[in-house]
């Protein structure tokens, strides 16, 4: 049976891979070793070839790309809980960043991002989403991509300078509202949005990879910075479990999961969170498992996720949590309630006595029965416990088998350049037959005009008399016979059908 040694109380006590997909908690005051837990378990579940997803809000997760350093302390504590072939090790990194600064780019487009969770970043009122709505639903109707920002400022102009036909058709839409959404457009893209939205888009493939040598690899998202706007940190999270949701197959209950999702800080997920995503969340949370998704929330407080979601994670690590505050304090009976009880054990003062390092826990057992908690000492790492240099971290990306795939931006025709094209168009619809019908018609005239001098100069116009007048009168007043009559019709006739064949 497939397992991973989480530590040890009175026994140790093991994960069953066949039951990681029912999502997990990692939770405990800062400082009492939520992160050496989550990356003892990334590794454990990398070495058995189960790929992972950690988001890496502090920084300091890097170190799994690292081989830990050996001490007397950590050979010790491996003793104690029975790790028989305990070795610092490396394990497989990929580093990702929405930035693109450390690690690959990690981008998503527009339309697949979709205006339910885009308004949650741009932070919109009811109205303004109802307007955005409409926005994606323009671009449908009129076959243009919504790729990247860029796209989404020309659609929204668009409907700007078209506004009444677009109300009447779709809805009414105001100015007011219109110019909001631009300027949380505008204040997405100082943030980093601009980067996180455009091709090419991540493949969820290149989530879920082994190395050569059987081992899961482990995505590692650089989110230090990206925390600094959580609205943007949750929407893409939202937006990551939705993919794996809507594009996985169904696969039941494997003997090991296919991805495990590591969230750390959840409580910034659900924070302002409406009530219809929320609720999309928990169906997410329901459902996902089935794909053979794990998804493990890392907060302090076990209250920091919803009471709907937290019933659904099976399997529990709980560190040490200090009872100074009233919030304090009904965190610490959450907690204790949410495990199955030991007699041996009163969970509600034990969690304030634990020292770092030790937890309560509680996996799935068999047909997905949690086990009774038990206090246990956390399997250390093999890895190094500490963030890894810059230096360190740019040759882990060189070495990266995906590098080339997403480190260069593409930018093919989609909204933007489409409208730019319709504008132009109308002012420049074909130049070279413009100018050719022009010299035409310069020729034409000019024509027009030699004829019209040489007609002048033999029958003249209405203020002068023209060659053929004045030798008929002159003709008429010296010949005077009929013989000079003939002749002079004889010559005029010569002459008029000369300039008639002109």
């Amino acid at each position: 049976m497939n397992t991973l040694l989480i530590g040890k109380g009175e026994q140790q006590v093991h994960l069953n891979l066949k039951y990681a997909n029912r999502h997990g908690l990692i939770a405990g005051a800062t400082g009492t070793g939520k992160t050496v837990s989550l990356m003892s378990l990334a590794e454990g579940f990398s070495r058995q070839g189960v790929p992972v997803f950690i988001t890496d809000v502090k920084g300091d997760i890097s170190g799994l790309a690292m081989a830990g350093t050996p001490s007397e302390k950590l050979l010790q504590r491996a003793a104690q809980i029975g790790i028989e072939d305990y070795h610092n090790e490396a394990n497989p990194v990929v580093l990702w960043d929405l930035a693109g600064v450390q690690g690959h780019p990690l981008r998503t487009t527009i339309s697949e991002m979709g205006p339910t969770l885009l308004s949650r970043i741009l932070e919109l009122n009811d109205t303004q989403s109802g307007i955005l709505d409409i926005v994606f639903q323009l671009a449908d109707d009129q076959g243009l991509l919504l790729l990247d920002l860029d796209d989404l400022r020309a659609m929204l102009a668009l409907v700007a300078e078209e506004r009444k036909d677009v109300s009447a058709k779709y809805g009414l839409i105001s100015a007011q509202s219109l110019a909001a959404i631009q300027r949380s457009v505008l204040g997405l893209e100082r943030d980093g949005g601009k980067d996180f939205f455009g091709e090419p888009a991540l493949q969820l493939d290149d989530l879920m990879r082994t190395n050569l040598q059987g081992r899961g690899i482990i995505n590692l998202l650089a989110a230090n910075k990206l925390i600094l706007t959580p609205r943007l940190y949750s929407s893409f999270l939202l937006w990551l479990l939705s993919e794996l949701f809507e594009n996985l197959p169904e696969v039941g209950d494997p003997e090991k999961p296919k991805l495990v999702f590591f969230i750390d800080e959840a409580h910034l997920l659900f924070e302002g969170c409406p009530p219809s995503l929320l609720k999309r969340v928990e169906q997410i949370m329901r459902l996902i498992r089935s794909k053979g998704v794990g998804v493990y929330f890392c907060s302090q407080f076990p209250d920091d996720v919803p009471g709907e979601i937290l019933g659904q994670l099976g399997n529990r690590i709980q560190h040490a949590l200090r009872a100074y505050t009233p919030r304090d304090q009904k965190a610490v009976k959450t907690a204790a309630e949410t495990f199955v009880p030991n007699p041996k054990l009163v969970v509600s003062e034990v969690i304030s006595q634990l020292g770092v390092g030790e937890a309560l826990v509680s996996m799935l057992a068999d047909k997905g029965v949690p086990t009774m908690v038990e206090r246990a000492l956390i399997a250390p790492p093999r890895c190094r416990m500490g963030p890894a240099t810059s230096e360190e971290l740019h040759q882990v990306r060189a070495q990266s088998p995906i590098g080339g795939k997403y480190d260069h931006s593409i930018n093919r025709e989609s909204a933007y350049e489409l409208l730019n094209q319709r504008r132009t168009g109308v002012a420049t619809s074909n130049p070279t037959s413009t100018a050719s019908d022009t010299a035409n018609d310069g020729q034409t005239g000019q024509k027009a005009e030699e004829q019209g001098w040489f007609s002048e100069l033999i029958f003249g116009n209405k203020r002068r008399q023209g060659l053929a007048e004045t030798l008929s009168k002159q003709a008429a007043r010296t010949v005077g016979s009929q013989l000079g009559k003939q002749i002079l019709r004889g010559i005029l006739g010569g002459m008029l059908g000369k300039s008639s064949r002109r």
